[in-house]
């Protein structure tokens, strides 16, 4: 697979191999030989013929990049490289080069290969993903009780637990990996029906054949082909985009959070992460960047999917084709996006400090709900809503906190003096207070995520 430059940096070396040119014909050829052993095993080929093809399967002895010019013009990749098998395995036994891809099609060939590949993918991204995860409930069970405001709508809300905060986003990650393991169980099949899907060719003893290429490659057995009745596998594509979009939601959070107005969170720095070219005092937000274009860019190639799921009778013309370009960029992207916030995160750096100071500089006022809750207790919610609007209106307009404004309205007002206890009333305006309840949902829910984990 050729990868351009700025596909490249958004992603990992790693994750690039798997779908690798060479890794997808190793793949083929893998198939190409498990194909053999199984017809071999079933009399429907001479063993001799499977150890004759099976010695030719390594993809190291073919020229890679003249199969794809070449699969330009035949339609698929899979024809040059089955005329290159047949001719390699012809050179030294002319008998057992007739038996090469014996009651295949090019598409069985094509799609199992991207079903090895995929579960390579697969195995990437659970790990990283894992990763990620476990250090977001480290994160969150440090921060329990650390002060932070919430934002709605862009705008300063109330108070809550950056532990809670942590929980949320570490939460949509858990279901993720669960997610992806359940539909990988069922869309990571063998894909073998021939010409048409009825493995014609192979008479009777296709369904075992089928079982047998299925369990060499440890794939699961399909209840048929599914040459054109691609749910269950774009099911898969579609839950690896699910999974972007929720590393783009933390990604954005923690953009926002970063920026140096705001400077609650950074990202790591040092040896030329996240600097400028222009100005050597930036400290640019790297992994939310690279988390963000991959959400970015997931939409687009999950509605190609879906788009290209209608494919005509038994074998579609360019929409399972545009299937296969799509594909290996949904993983590429997503993985990228995982390995740069796990690394984000295993380097997060946290200012508690400036959570407070964020908080006082709004002069009490994301305490106002909590407020008007308690003075409802005592004159009624109507008459405590109308009482602090004013109060707000004019801790703004006098530049006092709102906790001094309310103290001295209620002390000069006989029947507040009567009914509400100051120094309640003052515990209202704690940070470290205000985060109780947030802690106390993340408290019962970490347990659950974490178990949900094993």
């Amino acid at each position: 697979m050729s990868v351009s430059i700025f596909d490249s940096f958004l992603t990992t070396t790693e994750i690039i191999d798997v779908f690798d040119d060479a890794a997808v014909i190793q793949a083929m050829l893998k198939f190409e030989n498990a194909l053999a052993r199984a017809q071999a095993a079933e009399g429907i080929i001479p063993e001799s013929a499977a150890q004759a093809i099976a010695q030719h399967c390594d993809a190291q002895r073919y020229d890679i990049p003249a199969i794809v010019v070449a699969s330009r013009h035949a339609g698929s990749m899979a024809i040059p490289l089955v005329k290159e098998l047949t001719k390699a395995v012809a050179a030294s036994s002319p008998e057992a080069a007739i038996h090469v891809h014996w009651g295949s099609t090019s598409q069985d060939v094509i799609d199992t290969a991207m079903v090895l590949v995929t579960r390579d993918a697969l195995t990437q991204i659970d790990a990283t993903l894992t990763h990620l995860t476990n250090r977001l409930f480290e994160l969150a069970e440090q921060h329990l009780d650390t002060p932070v405001l919430a934002r709605t709508l862009m705008q300063p809300a109330q108070v809550i637990s950056l532990g809670f905060k942590f929980t949320g986003w570490a939460a949509p990650l858990v279901r993720a990996r669960q997610q992806l393991r359940t539909q990988a169980r069922r869309s990571l099949q063998l894909q073998l029906g021939g010409a048409v899907g009825t493995l014609a060719v192979m008479g009777g003893k296709g369904p075992a054949v089928v079982k047998r290429v299925a369990a060499e490659l440890n794939l699961t057995e399909p209840q048929s082909n599914w040459h054109t009745q691609r749910d269950e596998w774009v099911r898969l594509g579609l839950e690896v985009a699910v999974l972007a979009g929720s590393l783009g939601k933390i990604a954005k959070d923690l953009s926002l959070m970063a920026q140096g107005e705001i400077a609650e969170l950074s990202e790591p720095s040092g040896q030329g992460r996240g600097g400028s070219s222009a100005m050597p005092h930036k400290r640019n937000p790297v992994s939310s960047m690279i988390a963000l274009a991959a959400a970015g860019r997931t939409p687009q190639r999950a509605a190609a999917l879906l788009a290209n799921m209608p494919q005509e009778h038994e074998r579609g013309l360019g929409n399972w084709q545009a299937e296969l370009a799509e594909w290996p960029a949904l993983f590429l992207s997503t993985q990228g996006a995982l390995a740069a916030l796990r690394e984000a995160m295993d380097g997060l750096q946290i200012d508690s400090g400036r959570m407070l100071r964020n908080i006082d500089s709004l002069q009490g006022l994301v305490f106002a709900e909590t407020v008007t809750i308690y003075l409802a207790g005592a004159i009624g919610r109507p008459q405590a809503h109308h009482l602090m609007e004013t109060l707000t209106r004019q801790a703004v307009a006098e530049n006092k906190t709102l906790e001094t404004v309310v103290s001295a309205a209620v002390q000069a007002d006989a029947q507040l003096r009567e009914k509400i206890d100051l120094a309640t009333l003052h515990t209202l305006f704690d940070p470290v207070a205000a985060t109780a309840c947030g802690a106390s949902l993340a408290r019962r829910q970490l347990p659950e995520l974490r178990a949900a984990m094993h």
